[in-house]
């Protein structure tokens, strides 16, 4: 009995040792279904990714044969086309949305002789361009961009900053300037209007960014740019004639008499000649396309076109205060419709066209924005 119970001891502790892999393999393969029981059949249909749709707003300006602004319209008197496909508005507004704007000037030594007619531009801002539930931000540039005022809603802290604008150095960095101001715009709530205003030359020195990318990221986050164009020409006539020398007879940059025959006068004189004689709205989607560095001289024509906005050039101080006023009356008059993607084709650029019922009447809005893959 005693040689007995150590065998079973023996055995006993020899098979705890064994490891449980080796005691029970599975078997190779699923397990078979017990008798009886439904077999869970692999679904017909499997699960589908569906592409985000995106909203998309255009602000429409209206105007009759006389240049007249047109506030009567309903929405039934708009038709919106999307790469030619009919869209069906789904918001309709006019003048009613909130403003979220920044406004950006330029403050470079370039500039210097105007700036003390762009600081007096504060209460025309604020009067003309802002109402009353508006909010504000203000950039200044010159060879770098600063931050002077956050967005707030106190106008009174918009009129004394622009008017204690103190003059920069000599760049100016527009196209990082406006990339700058979309991305503060893009964060604002998506109900708001964004609005982009810039007061400054249209020459860019030394941007990071180009052109073709801050317009086309202005138009996916649905950003109104309006420019008002200031001169050096004009800011040159203001200097000191002693000081300034002979009286240039072209643009500063360019080369107004012909050189010989066969001679080209720069390497980029022929990309400036198709820039001078394009059509606008061709450099638009041309510039947002093929995320072009820069547009030369007609960089900020081409972001207002490019958004549905306007440039105003301003060669004398009453020509500022014309421009922001009648900036203002158009951001108060602008129609603005809101859709929905539909179509075959979402990616590429999309060409925005809207109609109206009356044909006396004629609009403008942006011509359409680009979505990548």
């Amino acid at each position: 009995m005693r040689r007995l119970g150590f065998t079973l001891l023996t055995a006993l502790t020899l098979a705890a040792c064994i490891p449980p892999m080796a005691r029970a393999q599975a078997p190779p393969g699923p397990l078979p279904p017990k008798p009886g029981a439904e077999v869970q059949q692999p679904p017909k249909d499997p699960p589908q990714i569906k592409v985000k749709v995106n909203l998309v707003s255009t602000p429409v300006i209206v105007r009759d044969a006389r240049g007249q602004l047109v506030l009567t319209l309903d929405k039934p008197d708009f038709r919106v086309f999307d790469n030619n496909v009919e869209q069906k508005i789904d918001d309709f507004d006019l003048g009613g949305e909130p403003l979220s704007v920044v406004v950006a000037i330029e403050t470079s030594s370039r500039v210097e002789p105007l700036l003390p007619a762009v600081r007096k531009t504060g209460i025309m801002i604020t009067q003309s361009i802002l109402g009353p539930n508006a909010e504000s931000a203000l950039l200044q540039f010159d060879d770098s961009v600063r931050e002077v005022l956050p967005f707030g809603a106190d106008h009174d802290s918009m009129e004394k900053a622009v008017a204690s604008l103190k003059q920069g150095f000599s760049g100016n960095v527009l196209y990082d300037a406006l990339a700058r101001g979309v991305g503060m715009l893009t964060e604002r709530p998506p109900e708001r209007r964004r609005v982009l205003l810039v007061i400054s030359e249209a020459a860019d020195t030394e941007s990071e960014a180009k052109l073709g990318e801050v317009l086309r990221e202005a138009q996916l986050s649905n950003v109104t740019i309006y420019s008002v164009g200031l001169s050096t020409t004009a800011a040159l006539l203001r200097k000191n004639p002693a000081a300034r020398g002979p009286k240039p007879i072209g643009p500063e940059g360019t080369f107004p008499v012909p050189g010989r025959a066969g001679q080209p006068q720069t390497p980029t004189s022929e990309q400036q000649e198709v820039w001078r004689n394009a059509d606008l709205l061709q450099l638009a989607v041309w510039a947002v396309t093929t995320l072009a560095r820069t547009a030369g001289d007609n960089s900020l024509k081409v972001a207002a076109t490019a958004t549905g906005g306007t440039h105003s050039p301003a060669f004398k101080d009453g020509s500022i205060e014309t421009a922001l006023s009648e900036i203002g009356a158009e951001l108060h008059a602008q129609y603005t419709l809101t859709y929905r993607i539909s179509g075959e084709n979402l990616y590429g650029y999309h060409e925005i066209r809207v109609e109206l019922a009356r044909p006396d009447l004629k609009s403008r809005s942006r011509p359409g924005y680009y979505l990548a893959n």
